[in-house]
C-alpha cells in the first residue's frame, strides 16, 4: 500500500538499478540543498480558518489564458526514458489526463513532436542553449511547430553541479557500466528485460533530422557543457524565435526578477534545480517571498524543487506562488508503475491538496493567503 510520496520512493528504490535511482534521486555534493528545500517547506505551518462551508472546492487556476485543473504540473526532467521506456510520452499522457501541464526536457528521450498531448492544450517545452545555439534554435522552431504553448529557458546550469552518486556510479555518455553495476542490474530484472527490449535511451532532440549521429553532443548534454555567454542580452535573442508565453527557471535573487521583468519575460520558476546545482544554495520557498516582491504582481512567478506532497503545494500558494512544479514525486511513480503510476501520485498530490484546503478552511486557490502561515 502507498500512502504517500516516500512510499513510491521506496518503491521506485527496490526496482530501479542503483546508477538510476542514484540520478533520479540525487542532488550536487552533500545535499545539503536538497535538504534545505525540506527544511524550508517543514519550517512553515498553517493556521487553519474554521466554520467555514467548504463543501464545493475549486482547485483550478488561470494561466497564460489556459485553466490548469489543479494548481501544479510536471517540472521538465531530463533522461526519463532511463526510468521507463517512453517515459516522456506516459508523463504527458498521466498530466493531460490530470488537466495540468507537462514540460518536455531538451534532455529528453521522445522526440519533440512524439509528445504532444493532442487531448491538452498544456504542452510546454524547457530550453538548455547548448555552446552550439543552432541546436536550440532548430529545438524551439520545432516545438512551435507542434503545437507547444510555452517556453521554459533554464538559466542556472552555466555547468553541471558536482553530482557525486553519479561520479560513484560512473554514469557518463557513452555508458561503460562496470562490474558491480552488472551485477546490480542482473538484480532488477523487470527493468533490464525492459531495456532491452527498447534499447538505452538517447537524447533524441539534438538534431533535427531523426536518427542523426550525435554522440559527443549526447555526452555534452548529460554533462551540462552550456553556453556560458548566456546573458540578459540573449532574451532578446530568444524572443526572435519564440512568440509565446517566455519564462525563466532558477531565478532565485529577487534582482534578477527585476531585470526579468524589465526584459519582457512573462513568467518565473523559482528553482534551485530540485538541489542539484548549487549545494550552497538558498531553499526555494525560502527565496520565494523576496522574488514575488521583486515582480510586484507584474508576473506569474512559480516554484519547484522539495515539494513532495499536496499540503506543500498549499503552503506554496499561500506564499503567492501561482502554481507548483513538482518533479521527483512523478519519476517515482512512473518507476513503480509506468504511466498509471504517475497518474496515482498526482492523484495522491491533489487528495492531500484538496484535504488540506478543507482542513485550512480555503475553497478555493485564492483564499490560500500568506495570514494561513506561520513559521514554526
Amino acid at each position: 500500500m502507498k500512502l504517500n510520496v516516500e512510499d513510491y520512493r521506496r518503491a521506485a528504490r527496490a526496482v530501479l538499478p542503483r546508477f538510476v535511482f542514484d540520478y533520479v534521486d540525487g542532488a550536487a555534493e552533500r545535499g545539503d540543498c536538497l535538504q534545505r528545500n525540506r527544511d524550508g517547506l517543514d519550517r512553515l505551518t498553517i493556521l487553519p480558518r474554521v466554520l467555514r462551508d467548504t463543501t464545493r472546492l475549486d482547485t483550478r487556476i488561470e494561466v497564460f489564458g489556459e485553466t490548469w485543473r489543479r494548481p501544479f504540473a510536471i517540472a521538465p526532467m531530463g533522461f526519463n526514458g532511463l526510468t521507463r521506456p517512453q517515459g516522456d510520452v506516459l508523463l504527458a499522457r498521466a498530466a493531460a489526463a490530470a488537466g495540468v501541464p507537462f514540460v518536455l526536457s531538451t534532455a529528453s528521450n521522445a522526440r519533440i513532436e512524439a509528445v504532444v498531448q493532442p487531448s491538452s492544450a498544456l504542452n510546454w517545452f524547457q530550453l538548455y542553449v547548448m555552446r552550439e545555439r543552432s541546436i536550440a534554435e532548430q529545438m524551439v522552431r520545432r516545438a512551435r511547430r507542434a503545437g507547444y504553448r510555452a517556453l521554459v529557458l533554464t538559466v542556472d546550469v552555466p555547468v553541471s553541479g558536482y553530482r557525486e552518486r553519479d561520479v560513484r556510479n560512473g554514469f557518463k555518455m557513452p555508458f561503460r557500466p562496470s562490474p558491480a553495476t552488472l551485477v546490480n542490474l542482473a538484480m532488477r530484472p523487470r527493468w533490464l528485460l525492459r531495456f532491452i527490449a527498447h534499447g538505452m535511451p538517447s537524447f533524441v532532440n539534438l538534431a533535427e533530422e531523426e536518427g542523426s549521429d550525435t554522440l559527443k553532443l549526447q555526452a555534452a548534454l548529460l554533462s551540462r557543457e552550456m553556453d556560458r555567454s548566456l546573458s540578459w542580452e540573449s532574451v532578446d535573442w530568444l524572443r526572435r524565435l519564440w512568440d509565446g508565453p517566455l519564462l525563466l527557471k532558477g531565478v532565485l535573487h529577487p534582482d534578477d526578477a527585476r531585470q526579468a521583468r524589465a526584459h519582457g519575460v512573462d513568467g518565473l520558476i523559482v528553482s534551485n534545480h530540485g538541489g542539484r546545482q548549487l549545494d550552497g544554495a538558498i531553499a526555494t520557498i525560502g527565496a520565494l517571498e523576496a522574488v514575488l516582491d521583486a515582480v510586484e504582481g507584474r508576473l506569474p512567478v512559480f516554484v519547484d524543487s522539495g515539494f513532495r506532497s499536496g499540503l506543500d503545494v498549499a503552503k506554496a500558494l499561500a506564499l503567492g506562488a501561482r502554481g507548483v512544479f513538482l518533479g521527483r514525486p512523478l519519476l517515482y511513480g512512473l518507476a513503480v508503475d509506468g504511466e498509471a503510476g504517475a497518474a496515482a501520485v498526482l492523484e495522491l498530490i491533489a487528495g492531500e491538496l484538496e484535504r488540506t484546503m478543507i482542513l485550512a478552511g480555503a475553497r478555493h486557490i485564492a483564499e490560500l493567503e500568506r495570514g494561513l502561515l506561520r513559521a514554526a
